[in-house]
């Protein structure tokens, strides 16, 4: 698979506060989605490409530049919202069962838990049409990322 993506900054200004377990979370995700993945912005001829996150006016702002290519996409949040929160609490419910329940319902909060990712990653992989074309595992990262950005401590 190829590595379209080189780099993401975030501007942290812009984003909800992050302690330091969240300031881990957001630097794995950011080194799991810059690791591999395939990213394609509608009009680019290639990459590489940079990618800087920030929010303005509670929308997700994708500052992308490339060697061929610079472009400003701002997304809403709106219809990410609920499915973000949705996905911050199952994952809460996921640490806590890990915690002393059976391997059943470890289990069973892991498939709500992957189901949700997964309506997430595919709610932002449409949201992201015809503006960056994504895979589904580069859509499940970038997921991950933007929990990981909204989550608050």
């Amino acid at each position: 698979m190829t590595a379209d993506l080189i780099r993401i900054d975030i501007d942290n200004a812009s984003l909800p506060a992050a302690t330091a377990e969240i300031e881990h979370e957001r630097r794995v995700a950011i080194f799991d989605l810059v690791e591999t993945n395939v990213f394609k912005p509608e009009g680019g001829k290639g990459g590489p490409y940079t990618l800087r996150l920030s929010s303005q006016d509670n929308r997700l702002v994708f500052d992308i530049e490339g060697p061929d290519y610079s472009h400003i996409h701002a997304l809403s949040l709106t219809p990410l919202k609920t499915v973000i929160r949705d996905y911050g609490l199952i994952c809460e419910s996921y640490y806590e069962a890990l915690k002393g329940s059976s391997p059943s319902q470890i289990e069973s909060v892991d498939m709500g838990r992957r189901g949700l990712h997964n309506e997430g990653a595919e709610l932002l992989q449409a949201r992201l049409e015809g503006k960056v074309e994504l895979d589904k595992e580069t859509s499940r990262r970038l997921f991950t990322l933007v929990c990981a950005l909204y989550r608050r401590g």
